[in-house]
């Protein structure tokens, strides 16, 4: 199978980045929550249980990500019908200098997701 292209879908250039459509963008908590996941600085795929919004419909998700993309948020790169986001943080800090970090800075603590519980072992057998 052939490498397949990619494809960086529209985006508004760092000058032309607007702060109220930033700002905007970051005014719904499922966008502030895919923010921060972004921040981690890796790529991130489309699938709404990796992005920990697995109560989301996927169409959902994807209407949050076009609209951080569309702030200048996020790129979000195309390759075949996959769809892979990161944040664009070097054009935001390039923008708004400190902006990224003291909305992170401003973001209550991550918790961390409870361990599951071990099986119960079975009571072995009274002799």
């Amino acid at each position: 199978m052939a490498d397949e292209e990619e494809k960086l879908l529209p985006q508004p250039d760092t000058a032309d980045i607007e702060l109220v459509k930033v700002l905007h963008a970051l005014g719904d908590p499922t966008r502030m929550h895919l923010f921060r996941v972004y921040a981690s600085g890796e790529q991130h795929d489309c699938s709404s249980e990796r992005l920990g919004l697995s109560h989301l419909h996927k169409s959902t998700v994807s209407h949050h990500m076009r609209i951080m993309r569309e702030a200048g948020l996020a790129s979000t790169c195309a390759v075949g019908r996959n769809r892979y986001v990161r944040l664009r943080r070097a054009d935001l800090d390039a923008r708004f200098p400190g902006l990224v970090e003291s909305l992170l800075a401003s973001l209550p603590p991550v918790e961390a997701p409870e361990p599951p519980e071990p099986p119960e072992s079975p009571e072995p057998p009274e002799r």
